[in-house]
């Protein structure tokens, strides 16, 4: 199956225009190079009800696959995970583990992640960090096991 990604960046600085948004362009450029179809992105603020808009329209556009890049970390200002968990079925906590687990042997400061997955609709959203580069490390750390969970979550038969 061919899996369709929205890519959603926030950042209030690069929604303002203040800087050029490198976290999507990244990620568009990794799903790519595992074979997704990238289909829809978005660049909003860090603000839950901007957040939780963009990751709705993507899944309602038929987005399998959703990938958030900032707002994950400590700032007063990164809401991320508490505006997808609100809108989520469910949270897939293991993706988050794991993301954590293998950026610790990157970087001590990966403990203050708050990486996650959540189902929105039909839709894997995972929440990942704003740093294109952390970003994608923690993308390729959960990757094989994201077709499998699509899999699932569009109800596509499996030999299993």
């Amino acid at each position: 199956m061919q899996i369709q990604v929205g890519i959603i960046t926030i950042s209030d600085r690069a929604s303002q225009g203040r800087y050029d948004d490198l976290g999507g362009p990244a990620l568009k450029a990794a799903a790519a190079a595992s074979g997704w179809q990238v289909q829809a992105q978005a660049l909003v603020p860090d603000d839950k009800p901007a957040i939780q808009r963009a990751v709705r329209e993507q899944a309602a556009g038929g987005c399998h696959l959703i990938l958030t890049t900032g707002g994950t970390g400590v700032a007063l200002r990164d809401v991320t995970p508490e505006a997808v968990r609100e809108i989520g079925l469910r949270e897939l906590p293991g993706f988050g583990e794991a993301m954590r687990r293998e950026s610790l042997k990157l970087t001590p400061n990966a403990i203050l992640s708050r990486c996650l997955a959540v189902v929105v609709d039909k839709s894997l959203v995972i929440c990942l960090p704003g740093k294109p580069k952390g970003a994608v490390e923690c993308l390729g750390f959960v990757a094989a096991a994201i077709p499998h969970c699509v899999e699932l979550l569009q109800e596509v038969p499996t030999s299993c």
